[in-house]
């Protein structure tokens, strides 16, 4: 039986790190990596190509246009599965989740210790993330995070720990799929992506992320049109909410941008109507603004900025946040 066949990218992060005088480097492709973990070669045919090696937190956002039209372009694998650091990792699942088909699995893997540490988890992710990739099961879930032998949905999956092994969750969801006995059993089935993918070209407009804090005064805000921005999310507390005082300076700006409120707190959806004190929800959505439903103030961003890149106008931006209520 021909077995299936999965293209192999890598980009660098932990899960490549050898040590140096200076510490932990990204030093090791993606042939090095599949060598170190045995039994791959039972699963799948991988073909590897190499696009950077770097820590995920100096990769730029080009990386989703270079990964969009990699993946594209190789129309003979069964499934993607693609190796970087987690510092950004759920943003780039997010990101890809937005511009890629839903036509075959695209796995996201990455470890939280190096291969050269003790109780390193970088072999079983890769061979985890390979099963889910080549898993009939997987099709149609949108891209995937495989870590510690649970499969993410992207649009839910957070960085929950620096360091601890289980540093990936869905928060108040859990994952959509576990990895045992070699098996992809499912558990859950994200809801199905509207409108299918984003067709963006050209370059990232600047987003602007600011949180909402204790006692912040909002002067950053003030800046924020004038330094290029061309959309804001904000992170407000709990269920949407910010400083009375702010919601002038918002209302300005969001005359001049579009802008979304997300909350910080990591889980759950903004509120819309439970509120009416002044920097309730109310407010903001009185000033204009669009809600982020579930989505963390990271995953608004890039669809903020991706929608600004499709030439969506306010309304349409609204339209593309609806389906995350």
């Amino acid at each position: 039986m021909m077995k299936p066949r999965v293209l192999f990218l890598t980009l660098g992060g932990t899960i490549s790190t050898m040590s140096s005088a200076a510490g932990l480097v990204p030093a090791a492709g993606g042939e090095a990596l599949l060598a170190m973990a045995p039994g791959l070669a039972d699963l799948a045919d991988i073909r590897v190509e190499n696009l950077s090696l770097l820590a995920s937190s100096s990769l730029d956002l080009d990386i989703l246009l270079t990964l969009r039209d990699r993946i594209g372009a190789v129309h003979d694998a069964d499934g993607v599965v693609i190796t970087m650091g987690t510092d950004a990792l759920e943003e780039v699942a997010f990101g890809l989740d937005l511009l890629l088909p839903q036509d075959r699995p695209v796995v996201v893997t990455g470890a939280m210790r190096a291969p050269v540490q003790p109780g390193s988890d970088f072999a079983s992710n890769i061979l985890n993330a390979v099963r889910v990739a080549v898993a009939a099961e997987s099709r149609g879930f949108g891209v995937l995070v495989v870590m510690n032998e649970e499969a993410h949905a992207a649009v839910h999956v957070a960085k929950t720990h620096t360091s601890s092994l289980g540093a990936f969750a869905s928060p108040g969801l859990g994952p959509v799929a576990v990895v045992a006995e070699g098996e992809v059993r499912l558990r859950s089935r994200p809801p199905q992506r509207t409108g299918g993918p984003i067709d963006i070209k050209g370059k990232f407009p600047p987003v602007a992320l600011i949180k909402a804090t204790l006692g912040d005064d909002g002067r950053l805000l003030d800046q924020v049109a004038d330094l290029g921005y061309q959309g804001l999310v904000i992170e407000a507390m709990g269920g949407g909410h910010v400083r009375a005082e702010w919601v002038a300076r918002l209302a300005a700006l969001a005359s001049r941008l579009p802008v979304v409120y997300a909350s910080r707190t990591g889980a759950g959806a903004v509120l819309r109507s439970t509120y009416g004190y002044p920097g309730s929800e109310r407010d903001l959505l009185a000033a204009g603004f669009v809600s982020a439903g579930f989505l963390s103030g990271l995953k608004a961003r890039l669809l903020l900025m991706v929608g600004l890149m499709a030439g969506d106008d306010r309304a349409a931006i609204a339209q593309r946040f609806s389906q995350f209520q």
